[in-house]
């Protein structure tokens, strides 16, 4: 069946192309969505933010709620729908990642753990398919005294660019061994078998997901022409000043709730007395309402 992203359907592409821009948000500020508790959200605040979803694949909600509480993130996924957590080993006990700096332990061998920029990338880039992240909620409960804005760029708008750009990229990118994350094998994290996989896939539901990071250390590009062209219009994509690239940083008691679209995280630094804390949920579903 052809859909809009059928590389040979160009009726139904052009369809969804003219939508996807016509109701595309033009800052984040289109993103936020004021909520009393995204514990428990009313009828009108889990509309609000299931509308924003539905065009960008991710919403920002914002609360008066500060409490150090992974069941904060837990509780907004279920009510999209969300239940198979990614219980990742760096993760609590309740499957949910503090993101903090961290000074000692294994942590500290990870960015996401300093206060070092993170590189455009959706989450789980490295995960095998059996456990591929389709969304994830990251709330923030203390913001850094100063940096760590996030960027954040819908990826369906990213695939759409492209395949403006050239459809071959597009082509190169859906190729199943684009990308690979070669095996890693070490005293801290042990063994990771290599994993080969698309930038671009579908689902079984037609949904698209990207898999994709912007490190140039521990990934191989598939050495063809068409491959490294369509990664170099990628990149430049994202280093652009494109208006669908949004700047967006989280106060406390906010959270980002999306289907793993592209993001990226300035640096910072640290307030001494109360350091930066975002907790994140990465799940294995795809955001209900937003299908």
């Amino acid at each position: 069946m052809r859909d809009r992203f059928d590389l040979e359907d160009a009726d139904a592409y052009l369809r969804w192309r003219d939508h996807k821009l016509a109701t595309a948000p033009r800052s984040a500020d289109d993103l936020i969505v004021e909520v009393r508790n995204p514990s428990v959200l009313s009828p009108s605040e889990q509309a609000a933010l299931a509308e924003r979803i539905r065009r960008c694949n991710m919403a920002i909600y914002a609360s008066p709620l500060y409490m150090e509480d992974t069941g904060i993130p837990r509780l907004i996924g279920q009510q999209f729908g969300l239940k198979r957590l990614d219980a990742n080993w760096l993760a609590g006990e309740d499957g949910v990642s503090e993101i903090r700096v961290s000074d000692n332990g294994t942590r500290q061998h990870y960015i996401p753990y300093t206060d070092r920029p993170v590189k455009w990338h959706t989450d789980g880039y490295y995960n095998p398919p059996g456990r591929t992240i389709r969304s994830m909620v990251l709330h923030c409960v203390r913001r850094a005294a100063s940096g760590g804005e996030n960027r954040l760029m819908d990826h369906e708008m990213a695939y759409l660019l492209l395949r403006d750009a050239n459809p071959k990229h597009v082509r190169a990118l859906m190729q199943p061994d684009a990308m690979l994350i070669p095996e890693r094998v070490d005293k801290i994290d042990g063994a990771r078998a290599a994993q080969s996989g698309p930038v671009f896939s579908l689902d079984d539901g037609g949904n698209l997901h990207m898999r994709y990071t912007a490190r140039t250390r521990s990934i191989e590009w598939k050495h063809d022409a068409a491959t490294l062209a369509a990664v170099a219009a990628l990149e430049q994509l994202l280093a652009s000043m494109s208006p669908h690239i949004h700047h967006a940083c989280l106060e406390p008691g906010m959270g980002l709730l999306c289907n793993n679209v592209l993001h990226d995280r300035a640096a910072f630094v640290d307030n001494i007395t109360a350091p930066r804390l975002l907790f994140r949920a990465r799940y294995l579903d795809r955001i209900a309402e937003a299908s």
